[in-house]
């Protein structure tokens, strides 16, 4: 009996992120891989196979993309608990938090979002909390998460105030916005929903510690139809030490294709334009290189621990003495045939030197790259940290992915999202074409990418950096179907134009996820 296809894709413009053009071609899907690929039209005998025939004739075929650094946990503060965002008064507010807290009776916080400085006055927000909600801890956090609103009582239990209602101190509510499972299965779907629309079929997701029970959510949710995100989980030690007892219990729990453990993560200094990168010389008028002090004994023992048992680790660096210290760690890691073994990876890699590119190419090291951290702060803004900071001199070795390539590094596309929100047509604009917003000349186009090299790294550079590129990120026979479709021809769309180009389609594990 002739071979039945769930799925035909024909596409002049296939990019199988194996070669660097796109081609005239097609993909035919059973059930959930990729059972025959070709070049040129499909015979009519395959289409008549056919359960379902998709035609692109201007737009993009390209591998599902992959973003190797995302935070679904801060993610999901944008939504947490009551809506604030419209509070003017504390009247207003306090009939909003009444209202919520009768719908929702917990013993534990009550938390909000949305709350706008702006519009309502903190001290007097925070006085009204005191007075209303004495016996119950309140936590509203601001918009864009930079602050928050909160009583006594929560910074007694939590121990933060607003003043260090930072990220890191997340993980002292986790445990109770995580095991709330009907917050937690909307958001969750939602936030699925969201990456899908943005071509993406697979995160390396940043988990505090144990994640906080959420492990228990995504068992459950492994083997569900409702499952449209391949979740490749971090352990980032925040409240605890690194914990190889947790590592090896997820290792031996998630061996499936769509949810795995993938080792640890961690930072290292902090962004050069506060003077908190590690720099290998001093900052520009400063005496000194770092402004912080950063654990590195701690942390090569940590590295080498875990790579003893074949647990990789993902370090992020700024500045180039930070990116220096970790190659050196890096190694001195395991290797099969001069390469790591355990894919360790290096996050963000703003300022470098090419001595270290060079290095870190040789071991095999991965770059985890926000190619679209360029669009946080206008050109005006970049540039006057760059010059204010290290020199224009010194300069010439930011964001130079160029030579990170050209080392024989793998690239993979990351966001730090909630920092950043997926976006390959961005990419294109800011790491292709070299624009920062709000100045027509390029800065520094000789650091760039080609759109095909930024395109594999969203996609196969991004599943090496998982150890999945023999199953994911290339359009291949017997690879799974994780495809992404957009409204326009990447390759040859012009740098400035890029960001208006859309997805319109995403498949996850044969099946169709999101149709823009």
């Amino acid at each position: 009996m002739e071979k039945k296809f769930s799925m035909v894709i024909v596409a002049k413009n296939l990019f199988d992120s194996v070669n660097s053009n796109a081609y005239e071609g097609y993909l035919c899907i059973e059930e959930n891989r990729i059972a025959e690929k070709g070049i040129g039209q499909p015979s009519e005998d395959i289409l008549s196979r056919a359960d379902q025939i998709l035609t692109f004739e201007e737009e993009l075929v390209m591998p599902g993309i992959t973003d190797t650094h995302t935070f679904f946990t801060g993610y999901a503060v944008f939504h947490l608990g009551a809506d604030v965002s419209k509070v003017q008064d504390n009247e207003k507010g306090l009939t909003i938090l009444k209202a919520y807290e009768e719908e929702h009776p917990s013993i534990g916080a009550m938390f909000g979002h949305g709350w706008d400085p702006k519009k309502w006055n903190q001290q007097e927000a925070e006085k009204m909390l005191e007075e209303h909600f004495p016996q119950k801890a309140v936590i509203l956090f601001a918009a864009d998460r930079s602050t928050c609103i909160m009583n006594q009582i929560a910074s007694d239990i939590y121990k933060f105030t607003s003043d260090t209602c930072y990220p890191e101190s997340y993980y002292r509510i986790m445990r109770e916005y995580l095991n709330d499972r009907k917050f937690i299965e909307k958001e969750f779907s939602d936030y699925m929903e969201m990456m899908n629309s943005r071509g993406v079929t697979t995160v390396k997701e940043m988990g505090f510690d144990d994640f906080y029970g959420f492990t228990n959510y995504l068992k459950a949710m492994e083997n569900s139809e409702k499952l449209h995100l391949r979740t490749f989980f971090m352990s980032q030690p925040v409240g605890a030490k690194m914990n190889l007892e947790y590592a090896r219990n997820m290792r031996d729990m998630f061996t499936g294709d769509k949810i795995r453990f993938s080792g640890f993560n961690r930072m290292t200094d902090g962004t050069i334009a506060d003077h908190k990168g590690d720099l290998k010389e001093p900052y520009k008028g400063k005496l000194y290189t770092c402004s912080i002090q950063i654990p590195y004994e701690e942390i090569e023992a940590d590295v080498l621990a875990a790579d003893k048992e074949d647990f990789r680790w993902t370090l992020h660096a700024q500045g180039d003495g930070a990116v220096g210290k970790i190659t050196s760690i890096y190694e001195k890691c395991k290797r099969v045939n001069g390469k790591l073994k355990n894919h360790h990876a290096i996050t963000d890699m703003e300022f470098t030197d090419p001595k270290d590119l060079k290095k870190l190419g040789e071991i095999g090291a991965i770059a985890e790259i926000y190619f679209q951290i360029m669009s946080l702060d206008s050109s005006k803004v970049l540039l006057e940290n760059i010059e204010r900071t290290i020199g224009m001199e010194r300069g010439k070795c930011y964001w130079n992915r160029r030579k990170m390539l050209d080392c024989g590094m793998t690239l993979s596309g990351a966001t730090d999202l909630p920092l950043m929100i997926t976006s390959v047509p961005e990419s294109i604009y800011y790491s292709v074409g070299g624009y920062l917003d709000g100045s027509q000349d390029p800065f520094q186009r000789e650091n760039t990418l080609e759109v095909s090299e930024l395109l594999k790294a969203w996609t196969v550079g991004g599943q090496k950096n998982l150890g999945m590129s023999d199953k994911l990120g290339t359009l291949e026979e017997g690879k799974l179907a994780d495809i992404t479709v957009f409204d326009k021809n990447l390759l040859v769309v012009d740098a400035r134009e890029a960001k208006k180009a859309q997805v319109i389609l995403t498949i996850m594990d044969g099946k169709i996820v999101y149709r823009g």
